[in-house]
């Protein structure tokens, strides 16, 4: 039986948040926190090569005490266990400090129940970087597979998993050992509507909580703003586009119009090419 695990992320809903325009920095108060797309993909990978292969799903995250409700929002997707590590000590990590705190975590996890495969989405929609994932699989020192589509098989008898990798003009099938760990596209799979009594499962559960005094041989200088030396030293909201042309009329009209600045554009960039 597989235990698989997902490492996941509580983001402020992107498509909302705003900038504070004095400070440059986003506005986490404009949006919503919802589970990170690309991790719900995730989730709903484990849980289905769960019902393929057998075994248990378990999800994991840091971040302050609402994130238990990504967790939540995991388990109605089809996660059996949650863990969330909380701590003003990881407050302010980049991802090199997220790496090593979940690390440590997941060697707590394994030494609980031993874990056969970890799978991450590809990045979070805060962040962008991708790079958690691989930073992960480094310090566990098992291999990476990013930019995953597709799980073809694994065989854990014979400890080892096959993958398609996404490539800009196909894919690529590899192999690897297990434990490995996954970053995948949200092309893997569709997350469909949770049913009733997984809903209920996640009402009423209740995630483990760890603090850094609940994990092993952690290094408090490689946690938070301590361990991350990542500096963004300027954030600014890019400019608004300059205001364009309003074309009135009727569509022959608009046609007309919209020949004519496209006429003027032309004779315009063509006298500076000739200048």
């Amino acid at each position: 039986m597989l235990h698989i695990v997902a490492c996941i992320k509580q983001v402020p809903d992107t498509k909302i948040i705003k900038m504070n325009p004095k400070t440059n920095t986003m506005d986490r108060r404009t949006a919503p926190a919802i589970l990170n797309p690309y991790d719900a993909h995730a989730v709903e990978e484990a849980v289905r090569l769960k019902e393929r292969y057998g075994g248990k799903v378990s999800v994991l995250t840091m971040g302050p005490p609402p994130a238990v409700k990504a967790i939540k929002k995991c388990i109605e997707i089809g996660a059996d266990e949650g863990y969330l590590i909380t701590d003003r000590r990881f407050a302010g990590a980049d991802t090199l400090a997220t790496s090593y705190a979940l690390t440590k975590a997941l060697d707590k996890i394994s030494k609980e129940s031993p874990v056969d495969l970890i799978i991450c989405g590809k990045m979070s929609i805060d962040g962008d970087t991708g790079q958690v994932g691989p930073g992960i699989a480094r310090r566990l020192d098992i291999p990476p597979l990013t930019s995953v589509n597709k799980v073809v098989e694994i065989n854990k008898d014979e400890g080892y998993m096959k993958v398609h990798r996404k490539l800009e003009d196909g894919y690529e099938v590899v192999q690897s050992t297990l434990p490995c760990l996954l970053s995948v596209e949200k092309t893997i799979n569709e997350v469909p509507y949770s049913p009733f009594p997984n809903m209920l499962k996640a009402a009423r559960y209740q995630p483990h909580i760890w603090s850094v005094d609940d994990l092993e041989d952690v290094d408090i200088k490689q946690l938070g703003l301590k361990g991350s030396p990542t500096i963004v030293s300027k954030v600014w909201s890019p400019p608004k586009p300059e205001g364009g042309t309003l074309l009135e009329g009727n569509p022959k009209e608009q046609v007309e119009q919209l020949l004519s600045i496209i006429l003027e554009k032309k004779e315009l960039f063509t006298v500076k090419g000739e200048a």
